[in-house]
C-alpha cells in the first residue's frame, strides 16, 4: 500500500513541477512581449527583419531536368527590410461563403483575415472566430507569391480585375473566384486567384502565368503561413496545448517544428519530397497548404524576426514557352480540426489533433465518443457514456485492487501495531511486514498494478477530451453550455473535490502519518487545479470518480467489512488468524539448561511416587 501511495506522489508532484514550469514559461513570454512593445514604441517599431520571398534549394532546382536557373535567386541574395507588423495595406476585397468570412489585401493578394461562421469566439459566442488576422498584436496570415526574375511575390500590390470588392456567395452559386493582376514585368503575365467552395473550408491559392516574352521562363511557385508566437485568446497556462508548425511526409510522418527550435535554428525536418503537407497548429484549428501528391515541393520553416515565424512550401511550375499559359494552384485548409473530415483531405492531416504519444489510444477512444454522440445528441450525455464503458472495459483490474485495498484496510491496525514494536530497526520492520503479508496471502502491490495497467488510457481519454473541437460550445445541461471552458459556477469542481475526499476515506489510512496528511490535502489541491479545467475534463472526471466510488464500496463491503472480519475468525479451518512476527527466543545458558532439566527429572519422579499410592 505504501507503494501505492508513492506512485500517487509521484504524480502530484509531477503535476505540480509542469505546472510551475508552465507558469515561468507564460511570465517570461509576458515579459519578452512587454519589452518588445516597450522598444517597438520608442523605436516607431522600425525593428528590421529580412520578409523576402523564400529561394528553392538545390534539390528542387536540380529536380527539374531542364531548368535554366539563371532567373532562380541564390540563397545569401540581398532582400528588402520590412516591418512585419505593419504590413502595407491595400484595397480588401470581402468575400462571404457559408463557411467563412475572408479579406484579401491587394498587397501581395495576400489572405489577411478568415472569420470561422460555424466557430464562435473565445469571447462571444455572436462573433464568429478569427483563424487568420492582421494587426499590430496578432499576425497570422497566408501569403504567396512567384520566385524568378521580375516575378510578383507577396510585396507586389495586385490590381482586382473586377471592380467588385464585395462578394456574397448566393444560393444558386457553389464557388466564388477572386482574380488579382499584376505588373506586367518584361512580357509575362499573372494572375493570382482565390477559389472558395460551398460548405468548404480549403480554397484554392493558385497562379495563372502567361509568357508574352520571346524567351522562354521556369518560376516556382511559394506558399507560407507568416504567425506569431502569441497564443490565441482563452489559452491558460493551466491547459498546455501546442502552439507551432508541423509536416508530414510518407517517410518521416507527422513531426512538429517547435518555434524554440526556429529561434536556435535547430529545427529538424525533411526539406525536399513528392508528398505531404505543412501547416500551423494551435488549439482546436490549423492552416495548412496541401500540395497535390508525386509532385515535387521544397518545405521551409525559419524564424522572420523576433517572435514572427514562417512555415510554407516551394513547388516548381515548370517551363513556360513564349505564348504559353501555365496554371498551377495548392489548396489551403484554414479551419477547425475535425479528425474524421481532414482524414479525407490528405494524408496525415488527422495527426494534426494533439493526441501526444498516446494517439494510438486516443483515436478509438474518439471514434467511440462521436458514436455515442450520434446517437445520444448531447455531448455530455457521450462523455458520461465513454466514461461508462471504459470502467466496465476495466472492471476486472479495478475489482482485483480495490479488493486488495479492502485487505489492506482490514488488517492496517496490526501493520501500524508491527511497525510499532519495530520502530527502531526498519530492516526487522520490513522483513516482519512481509512475514505479515505471506500469512494473510496478500500482495502489497495488489492495489497498485491494477491502477498503473489503466493510466495511460485515462490519460488518453483526457487528451481526447481536451484536444476535441466539436466540444467547443457545446452545451450539457443547465448551467454547462460549454464544455470546452470551465465550469462558471465551479460546481462540478466542488463535486469533484467531495469525490475524491471519499475515495480516500475508502481508501487504507496510510501508516506513515506524513503519508496520511498529504492524502488529505490531496483532495482540495486537485480540486483547485480543476477550477481552471474545462467542464467536459471535469464531467469526466466526476463520473470516473463516482463509479470508481461505487465499486470500491461494494467490494469493501464484500471483502472488508467488521462483519467479514469476525466471519472469518469464527472459521479458523478456512483462515488464519493474522500473528504479529514474535520475537526471537534467547538461548537457554547453560546453569538454566541443568535446573530445567533437574526440575523435569524430580517432576518425573514425584509423578510416579503420585501413581504409586493410587494403586496401593
Amino acid at each position: 500500500m505504501d507503494t501505492k501511495r508513492i506512485v500517487l506522489l509521484i504524480i502530484f508532484s509531477t503535476s505540480l513541477l509542469f505546472l510551475w514550469d508552465a507558469w515561468i514559461k507564460e511570465q517570461e513570454r509576458l515579459d519578452k512581449q512587454a519589452v518588445t512593445q516597450q522598444n517597438g514604441a520608442v523605436t516607431g517599431n522600425a525593428q528590421p527583419s529580412h520578409d523576402a520571398p523564400p529561394v528553392p534549394g538545390e534539390t528542387l532546382v536540380t529536380s527539374q531536368a531542364e531548368s535554366d536557373t539563371s532567373q532562380i535567386p541564390v540563397a545569401g541574395s540581398p532582400t528588402e527590410s520590412v516591418t512585419p507588423r505593419l504590413l502595407a495595406t491595400g484595397e480588401q476585397i470581402r468575400v462571404v461563403t457559408d463557411m467563412v468570412i475572408a479579406e484579401i489585401d491587394t498587397v501581395g493578394g495576400d489572405l489577411r483575415r478568415l472569420e470561422l461562421l460555424h466557430h464562435p469566439s473565445t469571447e462571444s459566442k455572436d462573433i464568429p472566430y478569427a483563424l487568420l488576422q492582421s494587426q499590430a498584436s496578432r499576425i497570422y496570415v497566408a501569403q504567396s507569391g512567384l520566385i524568378g526574375e521580375g516575378m510578383p511575390n507577396h510585396k507586389t500590390v495586385y490590381r482586382p480585375e473586377s471592380d467588385r470588392r464585395n462578394y456574397e456567395m448566393s444560393t444558386s452559386e457553389d464557388e466564388i473566384v477572386i482574380r488579382l493582376l499584376a505588373p506586367d514585368l518584361d512580357g509575362v503575365q499573372v494572375v493570382k486567384t482565390y477559389t472558395f467552395r460551398r460548405n468548404s473550408y480549403v480554397i484554392d491559392v493558385g497562379f495563372e502565368v502567361e509568357n508574352l516574352g520571346a524567351s522562354t521562363v521556369r518560376p516556382f511557385a511559394y506558399f507560407q503561413m507568416l504567425r506569431d508566437n502569441n497564443p490565441p485568446s482563452g489559452t491558460t497556462m493551466m491547459i498546455p496545448t501546442y502552439l507551432g508548425a508541423a509536416i508530414y511526409t510518407e517517410e518521416e510522418k507527422f513531426q512538429k517544428i517547435h518555434f524554440s527550435d526556429l529561434d536556435k535554428s535547430k529545427a529538424d525536418y525533411p526539406a525536399n519530397a513528392d508528398n505531404g503537407w505543412i501547416a500551423m497548429l494551435e488549439h482546436y484549428f490549423l492552416s495548412a497548404w496541401l500540395p497535390p501528391q508525386q509532385t515535387p515541393r521544397e518545405f521551409f520553416a525559419k524564424r522572420q524576426s523576433d517572435e514572427l515565424y514562417t512555415a510554407g512550401v516551394i513547388t516548381p511550375i515548370g517551363a513556360i514557352e513564349p505564348g504559353q499559359v501555365v496554371r498551377s494552384a495548392v489548396p489551403l485548409y484554414a479551419g477547425p480540426q475535425e479528425q474524421d473530415k481532414l482524414a479525407e483531405l490528405a494524408p496525415g492531416l488527422e495527426l494534426t489533433v494533439d493526441y501526444g504519444w498516446l494517439t494510438v489510444i486516443a483515436v478509438p477512444l474518439f471514434w467511440l465518443l462521436s458514436f455515442y454522440y450520434s446517437w445520444v445528441g448531447n455531448w455530455g450525455v457521450a462523455i458520461i457514456l465513454l466514461t461508462m464503458t471504459v470502467k466496465f472495459l476495466f472492471f476486472p483490474l479495478s475489482a482485483a485492487g480495490y479488493r486488495s485495498m479492502a485487505r489492506l484496510r482490514l488488517v492496517t491496525p496490526k501493520l501500524q501495531r508491527i511497525q510499532e514494536q519495530y520502530k527502531g530497526d526498519r530492516q526487522r520492520m520490513h522483513q516482519a511486514m512481509m512475514d505479515f503479508y505471506k500469512v494473510e496471502k496478500i500482495n502489497p502491490m495488489g492495489g497498485c498494478l491494477p491502477i498503473l495497467v489503466q493510466i495511460p488510457v485515462f490519460i488518453a481519454l483526457f487528451w481526447t477530451l481536451l484536444a476535441a473541437v466539436e466540444l467547443r460550445y457545446a452545451p450539457f445541461a443547465l448551467w454547462i453550455t460549454d464544455l470546452s471552458t470551465p465550469d462558471p459556477y465551479y460546481i462540478l469542481p466542488v463535486f469533484m473535490g467531495i469525490s475524491m475526499f471519499i475515495q480516500t476515506k475508502l481508501n487504507p489510512t496510510p501508516t506513515d502519518p506524513i503519508q496520511a496528511k498529504v492524502m488529505q490535502i490531496m483532495p482540495l489541491a486537485f480540486s483547485i487545479f480543476f477550477f481552471f479545467f474545462p467542464a467536459g475534463l471535469v464531467l469526466y472526471s466526476l463520473v470516473n470518480n463516482v463509479l470508481s466510488i461505487a465499486q470500491q464500496w461494494q467490494i469493501t463491503r464484500m471483502y472488508g467489512s467488521p462483519a467479514a472480519a469476525t466471519t472469518a475468525a469464527a472459521a479458523p479451518a478456512k483462515t488464519s488468524e493474522p500473528v504479529e512476527a514474535p520475537e526471537p527466543a534467547a538461548a537457554p545458558t547453560p546453569a538454566k539448561a541443568k535446573a530445567s532439566d533437574s526440575a523435569a527429572t524430580d517432576s518425573k519422579a514425584g509423578e510416579k511416587r503420585t501413581r504409586g499410592k493410587k494403586r496401593g
